[in-house]
């Protein structure tokens, strides 16, 4: 978030927490992108905080309900407020339990292949309407093709991007293997290595597709810890993810820190995996 609206949010989580009568008299920045989260103390609440217009926020709290009462491993809304969706001056707020990260912090590719497998049980068994992840494919060649939006972006890279967003979406959507519910981001930073065990957070890009596209998302250690999985469809799942991420670090509002540097790297990623991955984009 921009500084000032950063301010705003701040002020409207800690106005709600007061109201809930919660004391939230110190504030702790724990994650600031398109959503902030912060730690309030000493009530010790986890508080994500995005504008109004943002309305997945009952979604990400109904999910997480059902998917917690199932015992999937995912972090908690916070148990002294009513689950549900608060509003305040232009923001969406929701309230969550602090789980303290414990050493070494970094989940084993062991335990983050079998949490993964725990959490994908459970959203098969959760039926809600999402994207599919194809509509993340093309959102991200849409931002690419729009060269207002990416001024920055040479023209050999945005094709690039372009092809490898089409080319691999579709490659990915026709492979017929079986599709289910995502997480659709279970990155490394969505993941808490938490005296519980791991637990996800964030499900505000749920979609549907093959388990591979959110395996694709972990270290590569990790796939080769979970079971069933196409290893050719993982390696297009990979470049595809690697494309999208890498679309949005040329947005020219893109606020992610070192963003330009994490396109330019992207950009050496994909053309390397794709020159060595034999895939056919333009088939």
């Amino acid at each position: 978030m921009r500084a000032a609206e950063a301010v705003r949010a701040v002020a409207a989580a800690r106005s709600i927490a007061v109201s809930l009568g919660l004391a939230a008299d110190d504030v702790t920045v724990l994650h600031d992108s398109n959503k902030l989260t912060v730690r309030l103390l000493p009530c010790d609440v986890v508080a994500r905080v995005a504008p109004a217009g943002h309305q997945v926020a009952r979604f990400e709290v109904d999910l997480a309900r059902r998917l917690a009462a199932s015992g999937c491993p995912v972090a908690r809304l916070h148990p002294r407020v009513e689950p549900r969706v608060h509003e305040r001056d232009g923001f969406v707020v929701t309230l969550w339990t602090f789980h303290a990260p414990v050493p070494p912090y970094e989940v084993p590719p062991r335990d983050y292949a079998r949490a993964l497998e725990r959490l994908h049980a459970g959203l098969r068994r959760v039926d809600v309407p999402v994207p599919h992840f194809t509509d993340r494919a093309e959102q991200a060649r849409r931002l690419v093709a729009d060269r207002d939006r990416t001024p920055e972006l040479g023209g050999e890279d945005r094709a690039l991007l372009v092809d490898a967003l089409r080319g691999l979406g579709r490659l990915v959507a026709g492979h017929g293997g079986g599709e289910q519910l995502l997480h659709g981001e279970p990155h490394p930073g969505n993941l808490l290595a938490t005296a519980e065990g791991p637990l996800f957070i964030d499900f505000e890009t749920c979609c549907r597709g093959p388990v591979e596209f959110d395996v694709a998302h972990a270290p590569e250690a990790v796939g080769g810890h979970c079971d069933g999985i196409d290893a050719d469809m993982l390696r297009a799942c990979r470049i595809l993810v690697t494309a999208i991420v890498t679309a949005w670090r040329w947005d020219r509002d893109d606020r992610f820190p070192g963003g330009r540097r994490m396109g330019v790297e992207g950009l050496g990623r994909i053309r390397s995996a794709l020159g060595h991955g034999g895939f056919d984009l333009r088939g």
